[in-house]
């Protein structure tokens, strides 16, 4: 393949950019590496965190320390429950933990499906409030045990945990003054005692 010579306007082209071009830092040769790679950039110093005082101090080669703690990502509703204030009288509250003061009313809703409980929940206690009733008792049970396979834990005993959310929210949380785990005489954690708002 023969080459073909340069145009006169491709030569003036060339000298025109060869005029505006800057020349390179010559590189000798007689110094060692000139040819070989750049060099590499300094490594980053690493960030200095500041220590968490929940995890001891951990580096690579050494031994884990103790057993970690337990995490409990969901409390159990009567652990919620106990962290509410207490908004009716402290000792009708403490008969009322010990079994000592009898519901004037009681709802079971055992076998119940969500939609019809939460019904029946709303019913009961706007009926029993306009009764002039104080403490109503809700029996939810405890729950199935069952090994249900997912990746996201199922709680055990559905009604157990949505009863109290349900009595947070309008209509019920108006005629609700205190809920808490009922004494095991009454069902124990798979019931509740409400003490009821006297009505207007």
């Amino acid at each position: 393949m023969t080459r073909r010579k340069l145009t006169e306007e491709e030569i003036d082209l060339w000298k025109k950019v060869a005029k505006t071009a800057e020349r390179l830092k010559a590189v000798r040769a007689d110094k060692p590496g000139s040819h070989s790679e750049p060099p590499a950039p300094k490594p980053k110093p690493k960030p200095h965190r500041a220590p968490n005082p929940a995890l001891p101090h951990f580096e690579v080669g050494s031994k884990a320390r103790g057993r970690m703690p337990d995490h409990d990502l969901k409390p159990s509703p009567g652990r919620k429950l106990a962290a509410d204030p207490l908004r009716m009288d402290e000792k009708a509250f403490r008969r009322m933990k010990r079994g000592k003061l009898k519901p004037e009313g009681k709802l079971d809703l055992h076998g119940m499906r969500i939609e019809a409980a939460h019904g029946a929940l709303t019913r009961f206690i706007l009926t029993a409030q306009a009764s002039d009733k104080r403490l109503v008792l809700v029996i939810t049970g405890k729950g199935k045990d069952r090994d249900e396979p997912g990746p996201m834990p199922v709680p055990r005993g559905v009604l157990r945990h949505q009863v109290p959310q349900w009595l947070l929210l309008p209509p019920l949380a108006q005629a609700v003054l205190q809920v808490t785990p009922a004494h095991i005489s009454h069902g124990g954690d798979g019931a509740y005692y409400i003490y009821l708002r006297r009505n207007r």
